[in-house]
């Protein structure tokens, strides 16, 4: 039996590995368009690569997934983020949880990743092509035809841990089984060879982008991180919790990230024109928090305003705040009048800014839109429409927010569509 895999990213690498082991007798061949392998997990995590989360429960994991939650669930059943830290241990790659429950390898390096994905790939029979890109699929009585745009490709053979050989690679390549996990496309029509198949594309749009603020005076804050703020997207019911980031063009971290990506068809609709709304201290209450201004005016009653930040916030960050609402940092605490107060009170839980555009990561970019899921058995990830034909990771109408659930999605989407292609 022929398989062959279209896509040499987590979950095509991931998907090859497990449906090699699965089936020795069959030849698993993973195709690349470019001459990158496991492109994303280079650059994952600065570098580090985020693989997974540490949340141990299905019904909480599958709630990260702002397309694809139901289907995620049937999945992550039969391969859980347990799984994938067994999987990784047990090849000599142990993980570790941060305290926001990201995981990376212990190395902090993302190469260690790669190295394991490459070397269980090898040792497993799996065949690698890369500048391999494949134009068109044809269904045929015993699979399908799949042809070749061009015929430039590097052949990785079984155990060469070093130097790829060039080798010719034929128009057109012949399987009885095929997997694509050709990642999230930018655009619709990216998708029509896959629609010529008889699938239905939920046009794709960009999920986790940083939110744009050109000329606004808070990018002069650029560096400052707040550990938890509440974002919100100003008329709509979107809002998230987390750390936020000050950058150069604007806001980023991940409460922008997981809004962001919850959001991220509304904000399209918009042309990435809206508001967005910050409480910078969203576990104190208004209330509360009037409260504690009044005790400070006491406590505090001789200290300037600029030099006693009681509320704990990036001292830049407190003297842009006390700027904004015009009250002098030289003033007394004592002098804080009821109107500057209430002025106060106002920008540290209603903070709003204008958003004009958004900025993604090209080398992490996350599409929200893809293969629509109805067509798609989440037991075997295989097609509903073309029997013998799966899907794995992105190219998939699923997205999670940061913090590891994309590769998560990958792992487990990959070793399900391995696994049932293999039969």
């Amino acid at each position: 039996m022929e398989v062959v895999i279209i896509g040499g990213g987590a979950a095509g690498f991931f998907a090859a590995i497990h449906c090699a082991l699965a089936n020795t007798d069959a030849t698993v061949t993973l195709v690349e368009r470019t001459s990158k392998l496991l492109a994303k997990v280079k650059v994952s995590g600065g570098g580090r690569c985020n693989v997974t989360h540490a949340c141990f429960q299905v019904s909480e994991m599958s709630k990260n997934y702002p397309r694809g939650e139901k289907l995620m669930k049937k999945a992550l059943g039969q391969f859980m983020t347990t799984d994938t830290v067994r999987w990784f241990e047990d090849r000599g790659v142990p993980l570790k949880a941060e305290a926001d429950g990201r995981m990376f390898p212990v190395s902090d390096n993302s190469q260690t990743i790669i190295d394991c994905l490459v070397h269980q790939a090898r040792q497993a029979g799996v065949q690698i092509v890369t500048n391999c890109p494949v134009e068109a699929i044809a269904q045929t009585p015993t699979g399908f035809l799949l042809t070749i745009k061009d015929q430039k490709g590097l052949h990785y053979d079984q155990g060469l841990l070093a130097t790829p050989q060039s080798v010719a690679v034929k128009d057109q390549i012949r399987c009885n089984r095929l997997i694509v996990a050709s990642g999230g496309s930018p655009k619709a029509s990216g998708m029509d060879w896959l629609k010529a198949l008889g699938h239905q594309v939920v046009a794709p749009v960009p999920s986790l982008f940083t939110f744009n603020m050109p000329a606004n005076p808070i990018t002069a804050l650029m560096g400052v991180s707040v550990p938890q703020v509440r974002a919100k997207i100003v008329g709509s019911k979107w809002a998230q919790e987390g750390p936020l980031l000050v950058t150069h063009w604007g806001m980023s971290g991940p409460a922008i990230l997981k809004l962001s990506a919850w959001g991220a068809r509304d904000i399209e609709q918009v042309d990435y024109q809206f508001a967005v709304q910050i409480n910078w201290l969203p576990s104190c209450p208004e209330d509360t928090l009037r409260q504690n201004l009044g005790q400070y005016k006491i406590s505090l009653a001789q200290r300037q305003l600029g030099n006693r930040n009681p509320l704990e916030l990036p001292a830049r960050l407190w003297d842009f705040l006390l700027k904004k609402v015009e009250i002098l940092p030289e003033k007394r605490w004592v002098e804080l009048g009821k109107s500057e107060m209430n002025r106060l009170i106002n920008v540290l839980t209603n903070d709003v800014y204008p958003v004009d555009g958004k900025t993604t990561y090209k080398e992490e970019f996350v599409t929200c839109g893809g293969i629509s899921l109805d067509q798609i058995d989440p037991a075997t990830m295989q097609s509903k429409v073309c029997p013998g034909l799966y899907f794995a990771g992105e190219v998939l109408d699923v997205d999670g927010i940061t913090g590891g659930f994309n590769f998560q999605a990958a792992w487990t989407t990959g070793y399900l569509a391995g696994q049932a292609a293999a039969k």
